[in-house]
């Protein structure tokens, strides 16, 4: 996880900043300000529906006709309840899709020269609108897992030693998962004929579900020189990876079925694949992951809509690299999926120093940094108040596209965290007891394993403890015998 591509200088945009996709910007506006008519992005990505050439809103109009001509609108979000029903995805949105704002959400097209910062900044003078930012585009992969290996493969027996530093054989002997808890990776997407879910495939109704791919580039949105790669046109319900691998490590790491490394730790919970991150090609340089904010937001809220209680977001935006001012990325997909009941986790960033980075920053979303195999902080792991815990980040045996590597970073650290959620909310699933995403926080920070006296604060509760989770999971249920628990602590 990285934001080198956002440190590049556009043209179109209002100072220098993130780079963000030229003719695109994202408009939350308040409630009951948008139109019925507006057509969902899904189905104009599936060319059921056509784009809105007018908000109906004569000053909206007025100021985007003033930047840039003319404007292309569409609901970047479906309704839930519509989410199957072709061409009207637009009708029907609840009551927590209103309130959290994905309801709300436009996406303007317009000309590829508009200065986008300048106009997202007029919009946000207008009464009805309550957000506007640039689409910024976030990227994986530049800083990139190590491919080749420090050490020979079994001298940690076969990846073992970092699911033991989070007492992943315990967990998994203490509660061995729910295929009812879906675990969804919002990513590169995966590859599904890897070992590790080839024997889940698809068709079986087994491990994987049916996951999505919600890419949506082309090339005049990048910067010169870098190059796109594989399926990048629009929404369809193939989530597969051929270029990245990002996804694919993260999944096994969550849920593989242990045919070379040791099985994820979230045991039977089922995995949800969402392509949210299409592929590209930097000159020299291996390809990497690469998505607008519009494609992550559309991949984390049709993860909820699709069912997911947990959701592993190894991906983040730079603060820093953020007009000021703008609203922060991400904010309502992390308010709407939190409400349905979804924990997301997030990895805290790779720039070795103290910085934010979304979505880990929301309150909501469990931060993790990474430490290494002597449980000393990584040298790149982003450290800060927000951050939660940490687990193991550095030289870890996971999936590749093909076959096996050692990763490192905190987008490796990540989905131990999230496999740990998912084994709770299997927990409490058989002890019929609820377990809302406030509490699954509560209770990994609370069962964390203390850091090392030497390290810097900043950096969490300290290291993941999956077992000790589940123990304290036990302990919340048997002393209240209501089916809501509202907290948890070590006393």
């Amino acid at each position: 996880m990285t934001a080198r591509l956002g440190r590049l200088v556009q043209p179109w945009a209002h100072r220098a900043g993130a780079y963000a996709a030229p003719g695109s910007l994202l408009v939350r506006l308040k409630l009951g300000e948008v139109p019925a008519g507006i057509p969902a992005a899904l189905d104009i990505r599936r060319k059921a529906a056509t784009p809105a050439e007018t908000t109906q809103h004569q000053i909206l109009d007025r100021v985007v006709k003033s930047f840039g001509g003319a404007v292309r609108v569409s609901r970047l979000h479906a309704a839930a309840q519509a989410l199957h029903t072709i061409g009207a995805r637009n009708r029907g949105y609840s009551e927590a899709e209103e309130i959290s704002g994905i309801a709300r959400v436009l996406r303007f097209d317009v000309e590829p020269d508009t200065h986008i910062g300048s106009l997202a900044v007029s919009l946000m003078q207008l009464d009805i609108v309550e957000s506007a930012m640039p689409n910024y585009l976030c990227t994986i992969g530049l800083d990139g897992p190590d491919r080749h290996p420090r050490r020979d493969e079994d001298d940690d027996n076969a990846g073992w030693d970092p699911r033991d530093m989070v007492n992943a054989r315990r967990a998994l002997s203490y509660c061995a998962g729910d295929g009812g808890v879906i675990v969804a990776v919002v990513d590169s997407g995966i590859n599904l004929r890897h070992p590790e879910f080839s024997s889940q495939a698809l068709d079986t109704g087994d491990r994987l579900r049916r996951g999505y791919d919600t890419v949506q580039l082309s090339e005049g949105q990048l910067a010169t020189g870098i190059r796109l790669l594989g399926d990048n046109r629009g929404a369809d319900t193939d989530p597969t990876d051929r270029y990245v691998g990002h996804g694919t490590a993260c999944a096994a790491i969550i849920g593989g079925s242990g045919a070379g490394i040791p099985p994820g730790l979230a045991g039977a919970c089922r995995l949800l694949p969402i392509r949210s991150l299409g592929a590209a090609q930097p000159p020299d340089h291996k390809p990497v992951g690469i998505g607008a904010i519009s494609d992550l937001d559309m991949g984390l809220v049709m993860a909820a809509q699709l069912g997911a209680h947990v959701i592993n977001c190894s991906f983040g935006t730079d603060d820093e690299a953020i007009e000021p001012g703008m609203p922060k990325p991400h904010s309502e997909a992390v308010a709407y999926a939190t409400e349905r009941g979804c924990t997301l986790v997030a990895a805290s960033g790779n720039s070795g120093d103290k910085r934010v980075y979304w979505p880990a920053a929301f309150p909501q979303v469990v931060a993790v940094g990474a430490v290494d195999a002597d449980r000393r902080m990584a040298g790149f792991s982003t450290s800060g108040d927000h951050v939660a815990l940490c687990a193991p980040g550095v030289n870890i045996r996971t999936a590749d596209l093909d076959g096996y590597q050692r990763a490192t970073g905190t987008s490796f650290a990540a989905p131990f965290v999230a496999g740990a959620a998912a084994l709770l909310v299997a927990r409490a699933q058989e002890r019929a007891a609820a377990i809302d995403p406030e509490t699954t926080k509560k209770l990994l920070i609370a069962s964390a394993q203390p850091h090392r006296p030497d390290l810097a604060a900043g950096n969490g509760a300290g290291i993941l403890d999956a077992a000790r989770a589940l123990e304290l999971l036990d302990r919340a249920i048997d002393a209240d015998d209501t089916t809501e628990l509202g907290g948890a602590d070590d006393g």
